[in-house]
């Protein structure tokens, strides 16, 4: 479902909380919700365990037919994903879910969930719930190529909302007919949280092409997610990621290598996945994707291994391994879930929207010419921040990002210029940009003050690094990436005849 239909359909779930009518009879048709895009179960049930509901919402992975753990097995022989070392020894591959966050309306008289011994059997009661996020997270016991360590976990977020057969939404967008209320379980987001960067996540909006369950590729040896919208083996930028797709990072098999080759992501990077390198959810035998998978002759048919479901257990119990304990310390939600009310139809929407955009202020130490001929330079601080201040603003058609760019420099840093920047992306190591806007500029001439406002217009290239794994990452609470831009900027609207140099470096994507 494209996130432009959220608010359309999240008003009817509004209608509901201001007042839930009793469920009404509807007559004729069959109680089918296939059609609804991002439907993954719907049944009349208002309580389900923990385990069973995120087997509906589980996950495929697929992995490169060169993948180095996965050896020369195939089909059920398959051990991948793994489980955590301090757990007992399974008999084939396992995958740990974590609800992160339950919704409810504010001042609900249901509990939206009863907590059990084992969460496998906690229960989620979809009378209170009217969204959620959950995460699945596969673990392995080590990678291979660039900044290979011991230990790697690598998670896929799900944001879901639970829409019921007698709102509004359901009876205009749904031939169904049913005789009682269904609860329909939908899928509006996935975010693939490659390598753990925000930047580099893989997010992709559900639509009428999605299918479920979602196959995730498996980066060969470094094991990052990526989301494959129609589990057909190829990664199609723009496709199978449709959020800031200059940025995402996709599923590069050839970092195994050691090399990176290049800051954007080329169709040459990812190889070509095979049906018996699929490892499958433990699909509940009433979910509605099973027959689906069986008419396309995906589901076991081949021999595929099937993983087992856990929950995601305490970090505290790795803590006698430190490096196994920083992994799962970063996504361990103490007690989980966490419990959340929203109290209004635009509250649900902000949470549905939420993890889209990244925020980011990019701060710089700037040295540049100055268009007074008796100045041979000057020296300042320049600043870049979201379009919306607090919200990216993605270019329309050409990807890339629009920014506020800021500057004061000079003496007293008593100059000032304002300009929009464009550039490509906001994580490649080497990128281009273009930025338009105006300087105010004040000189002391023979002891007179001048003020002069230039149009200005500037251009040159902006190299990042990502410091998070190196020896300076202490520097990382201001931003993971820190950068230099060389440029150069033009005073004047239409002579191309006062050209300076400009320099920066700084931390910040932009």
């Amino acid at each position: 479902m494209r996130i432009e239909r959220v608010g359309v359909f999240l008003m009817t779930i509004g209608l509901v909380w201001v007042a839930a009518p009793a469920a009404t009879a509807q007559t004729g048709g069959q109680c089918d919700f296939s059609d609804v895009p991002g439907v993954v179960w719907w049944g009349t049930e208002n309580q389900l365990t923990m385990n069973r509901l995120a087997s509906y919402l589980a996950p495929v992975y697929w992995f490169s037919p060169d993948e180095p753990l996965m050896g020369s097995t195939e089909g059920r022989t398959i051990m991948l994903p793994q489980a955590l070392p301090f757990e007992p020894a399974p008999d084939g591959p396992v995958v740990y879910y974590q609800f992160e966050e339950l919704v409810s309306a504010a001042n609900s008289e249901v509990t939206p969930y009863s907590r059990a011994p084992d969460q496998n059997n906690s229960i989620v009661d979809f009378e209170a719930v009217y969204s959620l996020r959950l995460s699945f997270f596969a673990y392995f016991e080590s990678e291979v190529g660039v900044g290979a360590h011991q230990h790697d976990i690598e998670a896929t977020e799900f944001k879901v909302v639970i829409l019921r057969s007698d709102g509004d939404y359901l009876r205009e967008n749904s031939a169904a007919q049913c005789a009682e209320r269904n609860y329909v379980v939908i899928v509006t987001r996935i975010t693939a949280k490659a390598h753990g960067i925000e930047w580099f996540w893989n997010v992709i909006d559900t639509d009428p092409d999605t299918r479920f369950p979602m196959f995730l590729f498996v980066e060969e040896g470094k094991h990052g997610l990526s989301t494959d919208k129609n589990s057909d083996g190829y990664f199609t930028p723009g496709y199978d990621v449709n959020r800031y797709t200059n940025d995402a990072w996709g599923v590069r098999d050839i970092i195994r290598g050691g090399t990176l080759f290049t800051g954007g992501y080329e169709s040459w990077m990812t190889k070509v996945r095979q049906p018996e390198h699929r490892v499958f959810p433990p699909l509940p035998d009433d979910s509605p994707l099973v027959p689906r998978l069986a008419r396309r002759q995906d589901y076991y048919t081949g021999g595929n291994a099937v993983y087992e479901l856990r929950p995601f257990p305490s970090a505290s119990l790795a803590e006698d391994d430190p490096g196994l304990y920083h992994f799962m310390h970063d996504k361990d939600v103490p007690n989980w879930p966490k419990l959340s009310e929203r109290s209004d139809v635009q509250g649900l929407v902000d949470w549905v929207e939420e993890g889209a955009a990244v925020k980011s202020l990019s701060i710089a130490f700037m040295l540049n010419g100055s268009p007074n001929p008796n100045n041979d330079g000057d020296i300042g601080f320049s600043f870049a921040f979201p379009l919306f201040i607090v919200k990216n603003m993605e270019a329309p058609m050409l990807g890339g990002f629009l920014v506020w760019r800021m500057y004061l420099k000079d003496e007293n840093l008593q100059d000032f210029g304002w300009m929009m920047l464009y550039t490509p992306s906001a994580s490649r190591w080497f990128d281009t940009y273009f930025a338009a806007g105006a300087e105010w500029d004040d000189e002391v001439i023979e002891g007179e003050r001048l003020s002069k406002t230039w149009f200005v217009l500037e251009t040159g290239l902006k190299f990042r690094v990502n410091i998070s794994t190196s020896a300076v990452k202490f520097l990382g609470f201001l931003t993971d990436f820190w950068g230099f831009r060389a440029g150069i900027r033009n005073y004047g609207a239409l002579d191309i005849d006062n050209l300076v140099y400009v320099a920066e470096i700084g931390a910040g994507v932009f």
